[in-house]
């Protein structure tokens, strides 16, 4: 690389006084928490938004997607910058972001202006997502690591779950009513910035910069282009047409120019010699797959409990918490018992198991399948992603060298995200045909007048009784074949962090080998 540190010392800052150190970790707790709850806690609340601003079913989409693919494309570029610049202070950038992007939401008075202002909102929460991590690795050391990456697990489950409830109570305040959705994460953005700029501090590093603003605009051309792709194909346009074609070939040229331009520049965005790594190569293809799985369970398995069920989204809610206290759970212990013995391996294939046991249940389910075969399903789901999902990001991080765990950070954090967003997406379409597939099949039959129930997601309570039972056995299928889908991605997953070589983690501080340091150089183990 072309960077160097004033002093050898530079590259591996020390931490912060340990009185400082916890109040540091609230403060990136209260970063964290608003970053995840952004894109969830507006769910409910987007239809009376698209109604009260006068916009159009494409406008509801884009609401959605603008924040997400901000997110998404700008994961690396925050990590980039974390190498180069002063962490503190693109810290303070991200969060101020997230800030004026909520406020300009919650004021918007047209669907254009919600739509700019969720593209700041994730861009900001871009930055806290890669942020958070890198911080954490340059104040806590690797061994003690584990247990502040069961919290952020915590949170990050927290924030995902409670989103949507919340937002519904929120847009129900008089007055205020779905603005309050944007509003509500602003204070606690603040009190992270204050909290942090009283607690954080890093020595300053002098770094020449040669940030390669070519390839950071490839790659963000190529994921936006198939990201949109993903999230718009089947719904605003057909998988099979000219917009198809545009998107996915103008994505894949991009990609393939941003890899050509990253392999020969001085101070790449996303250093290809990462890959060379082997611990970050199993661990990024693992977060890839952990993030179809996470998104999945929870995305698929709330229409199945309504619309095969028959609950109510009260009933359905709290049948959507085993899951997520299975995340807490797994991710907690298995940080503290990371951080207690230093070896993680066991819990990496643990959560494998786990989550490859719940998937399998949760492919068998159908419209007779008993709740409590579907609560210790996703339950064990829950506990697989909570021993993969940050232990991963600190595996990753214990194998590279210091001034590399910016880029090596948001790798996994762009690709868990990129393997939710596409996961979603695809598994969506493949949902939504089943639906209507099986539906077409057993409506016409029972019901001529609601043969296009399938359409929409429909209300049991207004159907006439042999078209309810078609419904709720549509759902029941579809939820089935999705989680089907999902085994193979599941088996993949154990199979890849089954391949990691179980390195003990270090106690203090240092720098770990990157793959072309001289064997003179290593004074620690080698890289995985």
């Amino acid at each position: 690389m072309s960077t160097r540190p004033e002093s050898p010392t530079a590259a591996a800052p020390q931490p912060a006084p340990a009185k400082g150190v916890m109040m540091t970790v609230y403060g990136l707790l209260l970063g964290m928490f608003v970053a995840v709850l952004a894109p969830t806690v507006v769910t409910v609340a987007l239809p009376g938004i698209v109604t009260e601003l006068g916009g159009s079913q494409s406008a509801y989409t884009w609401i959605v997607t603008a924040e997400l693919l901000a997110m998404t494309v700008s994961v690396p570029l925050w990590g980039k910058f974390a190498d180069l610049y002063d962490k503190k202070w693109l810290l303070q950038a991200s969060l101020a972001l997230f800030v004026l992007g909520s406020l300009v939401a919650g004021f918007a008075g047209s669907i254009g202006v919600l739509i700019v202002s969720r593209v700041a909102q994730g861009i900001g929460a871009g930055g806290l997502t890669a942020m958070v991590p890198v911080v954490m690795a340059v104040i806590v050391p690797p061994r003690e690591r584990g247990k502040y990456m069961g919290l952020f697990g915590a949170v990050f489950t927290v924030g995902t779950i409670i989103g949507p409830p919340l937002g519904g109570a929120l847009a129900e305040v008089p007055g205020i009513g779905w603005r309050l959705c944007f509003f509500f994460g602003a204070p606690f953005a603040v009190l992270s910035m204050v909290v942090l700029q009283r607690t954080f501090h890093l020595p300053a590093m002098r770094r020449e910069v040669h940030i390669d603003y070519l390839g950071a605009a490839l790659i963000v051309v190529a994921a936006s282009s198939l990201l949109i792709w993903c999230s718009l194909a089947g719904d605003v346009f057909a998988w099979r047409s000219a917009w198809s074609t545009v998107l996915v070939t103008g994505g894949l040229v991009a990609l393939g120019l941003a890899i050509w331009v990253e392999a020969r520049s001085p101070e790449p965005v996303l250093p290809l010699s990462l890959f060379r790594n082997r611990t970050v190569a199993l661990t990024t293809l693992a977060s890839l797959l952990v993030g179809v799985m996470m998104f999945g369970g929870s995305v698929f398995v709330p229409p199945y409990l309504q619309l095969a069920q028959g609950l109510s989204p009260g009933q359905t809610g709290l049948l959507s918490l085993p899951m997520a206290l299975g995340i807490v759970v797994a991710s907690t212990a298995a940080g503290r018992f990371i951080t207690a013995t230093g070896r993680w391996k066991a819990v990496l294939v643990t959560g494998g198991v786990l989550a490859g046991a719940g998937t399998v249940m949760l492919a068998l389910v159908d419209a007779g399948t008993g709740l409590v075969w579907f609560t210790v399903a996703i339950t064990l789901l829950g506990l697989g992603v909570g021993c993969l999902m940050q232990n991963l990001v600190l595996v990753a991080q214990s194998s590279v060298d210091m001034r590399q765990l910016g880029v090596a950070t948001s790798t996994l954090s762009f690709f868990r995200s990129l393997g939710g967003s596409v996961g979603v997406t695809v598994l969506g379409a493949v949902f939504a045909h089943r639906v209507q597939s099986v539906i077409a099949s057993g409506a016409a039959g029972a019901d001529a007048g609601h043969g296009d129930v399938g359409g929409t997601l429909p209300d049991l309570g207004d159907l006439p009784e042999p078209v309810r039972a078609v419904v709720e056995q549509a759902y029941a299928v579809a939820t089935g074949d999705i989680f089907t889908v999902t085994v193979p991605i599941a088996v993949l997953t154990l199979v890849t962090v089954a391949l990691l070589k179980n390195r003990p983690l270090a106690s203090q501080f240092g720098t770990p080998p990157g793959p072309r340091r001289p064997a003179a150089e290593r004074s620690g183990p080698p890289a995985s």
